[in-house]
């Protein structure tokens, strides 16, 4: 599994738009795409202009698909006004392992 962790900044008085921006991609890469498994978006506490995402994928094909569907289109021109240019950072890493509560 291939995970992506994205890390960023919004641009004041944009907060809203992005946040409703983010919610769709987010639910319709869990809904509409069979190789997204997960994504989680975090708001911090300390600064809620800063956002990091947690995506996890079956494969690189996967990511590739994410990439290439119509909401993600539609998530990048939303980002590109509402993100801070260059704030954006991507990393694409091999899920190892996970644990939630009740797993053992």
């Amino acid at each position: 599994m291939i995970a992506l962790v994205v890390s960023l900044d919004v641009v004041p008085g944009r907060l809203d738009e992005f946040s409703e921006a983010i919610a769709t991609n987010a639910e319709r890469s869990f809904t509409d795409e069979p190789g997204c498994l997960y994504f989680d978006v975090v708001q911090d506490l300390a600064d809620d202009h800063h956002f990091v995402f947690y995506e996890l994928y079956a494969d690189e094909e996967a990511v590739t698909a994410h990439r290439a569907a119509p909401h993600f289109a539609q998530w990048r021109a939303a980002a590109d006004r509402c993100v801070v240019p260059g704030s954006q950072v991507n990393t694409l890493a091999a899920h190892r392992f996970h644990h939630s509560q009740g797993e053992s």
